[in-house]
């Protein structure tokens, strides 16, 4: 019986860490795109030490790296592209802004779908309950 446990949780961990790096690369087709729109450089994980490196990095979050006297921004990306995006504080700044517009886009996309489905005949398709 212990045996079973054992494997049904190890199942469970494998399917959500599979869903979590779905989830991941999903996220990572909305963000990519625009890091390369506001100037950030992809640095591909092109040896087994980087893509290890890659690994412990917290995926898709802006992290800033002090580099000297200058502030670089990066963005490891170890599921859709297996890279990592470098950028400076106006790659950072343009960004944000992209980031903010594509958020205002969606919401409004959103809110036009609510008002086409509230405008909607639903009446005629009779009673909803009772089946």
């Amino acid at each position: 019986m212990n045996a079973r446990w054992t494997f049904v949780a190890g199942a469970v961990l494998a399917t959500n860490l599979a869903g979590c790096a779905y989830l991941r690369t999903q996220q990572a087709e909305q963000i990519d795109p625009m890091l390369a729109a506001a100037g950030f450089q992809m640095r591909p994980a092109d040896s087994p030490e980087k893509l290890e490196q890659l690994k412990t990095m917290p995926p898709l979050k802006v992290v800033p790296r002090q580099e000297g006297d200058q502030t670089f921004f990066v963005v490891a990306d170890p599921d859709a592209c297996k890279c990592l995006y470098v950028g400076n504080a106006k790659n950072y700044e343009r960004y944000e802004r992209i980031s903010l517009r594509q958020e205002a886009a969606q919401t409004r996309l959103e809110a036009a779908e609510m008002d086409e489905n509230a405008s909607m005949e639903w009446g005629m398709w009779g009673p909803w309950g009772g089946w």
